[in-house]
């Protein structure tokens, strides 16, 4: 019963978000805030972690393909479908739910515990509309970018690493990324971030704009949120999936 109750807070704190901002001027000040820290600083992390993941689906693909009858260029085709399909989305969407989850999450918790939401309020001002609607903006915007220089780097990732090990060659690799393009595939992998970075935002707005307590509970709330938006990543990942691919 408990959970149903969450989930019903939530859809009525999402009625309340996306309400039209009282002032133009300052959400497009909080906009491009937040994009620099859900967005701009969040890309160093993304491009280490896919250019080395990149490089380890690939060794691993050609260290299990060592038989005489199947093409190198094998290589390449599985890295790009694992990269485009699932790495990118799904595992950086996981990545950025744990560093943006728990920034969002401590940032306006830490607004409620010290009564700065109730002030908000007080002023007339929709505290869930100018806190949370955009951080949702700036994550549905900016995150398919991020998932693109995603894929790309992994598949670069996995280029260096044949390029450097000698257990395949540069010419087999790029044949292989160039078999059976499909362009549908890398729409369904941004559906899918459009749908994450929704995710991203709004379940760790919930758990802080809803924490109660002082700094500890912050910090329970921030672990909740990370580990319920993963959840829910996980589940939307399934679904869709299902609906996009078969």
């Amino acid at each position: 019963m408990n959970y149903l109750e969450h989930i019903g807070k939530y859809f009525i704190m999402l009625k309340q978000v996306f309400t039209r901002p009282q002032r133009t001027r300052v959400f497009k000040e909080a906009f491009f805030r937040e994009i620099d820290e859900l967005g701009l600083k969040s890309i160093g992390i993304i491009s280490f972690i896919s250019f080395f993941i990149g490089g380890v689906i690939a060794l691993q693909t050609a260290l299990n393909l060592e038989g005489p009858l199947i093409p190198k260029s094998l290589i390449g085709f599985a890295a790009k479908r694992s990269i485009i399909l699932e790495f990118a989305p799904t595992f950086c969407s996981i990545i950025l739910a744990g560093k943006v989850g728990s920034y969002i999450t401590s940032s306006i918790g830490t607004m409620r515990v010290t009564e700065q939401i109730d002030a908000l309020e007080v002023m007339g001002i929709n505290s869930l509309n100018y806190l949370v609607l955009p951080k949702v903006i700036a994550t549905i915007l900016f995150y398919p970018f991020l998932i693109i220089l995603g894929m790309f780097l992994g598949i670069f990732g996995g280029w260096t690493a044949g390029a450097l090990s000698g257990i395949f060659t540069s010419v087999d690799y790029i044949a292989g990324i160039q078999i059976d393009f499909q362009p549908f595939l890398i729409t369904y992998a941004l559906i899918k971030t459009l749908v994450f970075a929704f995710l991203i935002a709004t379940i760790p707005s919930y758990q802080g704009y809803y924490v109660k307590g002082g700094s500890l509970e912050v910090g329970k709330a921030s672990t909740k949120s990370v580990v319920w938006t993963i959840v829910a990543i996980v589940f939307a990942n399934y679904f869709l999936t299902q609906m996009l691919l078969t």
